[in-house]
């Protein structure tokens, strides 16, 4: 049974490019946080490594932990799956880590709907703006300018889920955007003030879209 001195769960979400990847990977460097490693049927990127960035798996596997219920989210991504699987979140919960998830608006939906009984934060990464995140799209390992084309399409749609999550932080800068997510961590966890402009989030989202 969960306790009060099980861990959080954080969610990080953001359209492809916006820097959730990297945030994660930095807020994991924190005392007692991990980094929910997810299964992909993905390809691996150059820099990435088997069962440290992802558990790289085949469409079959993949479907047999679906068949098996063992996942608590999972999506399909630019045709690709992406799943988180339920045992080994519950584990480091319950040992009283708090858990990170790199995961899309999807998988954050699904882990939202299905209650547990551990507290739960969820933050949306926004680009500062259009132009930033297709020249960080354009700059990552993606060489063909046509895979950044897309994802600047599928960003139109992603950028609309920002309203489901507790906070929308922009990534205008790397260190400002980790000490705003840390800053709204703390506060969530000792009830302490918040420093949120939601006012703000909704008219830099109407830029994003407009």
């Amino acid at each position: 049974m969960p306790s009060e001195n099980d861990g959080l769960m954080i969610v990080l979400s953001s359209p492809s490019g916006a820097g959730k990847t990297t945030l994660v990977k930095m807020l994991s460097k924190i005392d007692n946080y991990e980094i929910s490693i997810s299964h992909t049927t993905r390809q691996p990127r150059h820099n990435e490594k088997n069962n440290k960035d992802y558990f790289f798996v085949n469409k079959d596997e993949f479907k047999r932990l679906i068949n098996n219920q063992e996942f608590l989210e999972y999506a399909k991504v630019f045709n690709n799956y992406y799943g988180t699987t339920r045992t080994p979140v519950i584990d480091r919960l319950n040992k009283g880590k708090n858990v990170l998830f790199d995961i899309d608006w999807q998988g954050a939906d699904q882990i939202k709907n299905i209650n547990l009984d551990y507290k739960l934060v969820t933050f949306f990464i926004l680009p500062p703006s259009k132009k930033v995140l297709f020249e960080r799209l354009s700059n990552r390992d993606m060489k063909d300018k046509l895979i950044a084309e897309e994802r600047m399409k599928q960003f139109g749609r992603d950028v609309l889920h920002w309203i489901n999550y507790d906070y929308v932080v922009v990534n205008d800068n790397l260190e400002n955007c980790y000490s705003k997510i840390t800053n709204l961590i703390n506060a969530e966890t000792s009830n302490g003030s918040k420093d949120y402009d939601l006012e703000y989030i909704r008219n830099h989202v109407e830029k994003l879209t407009s």
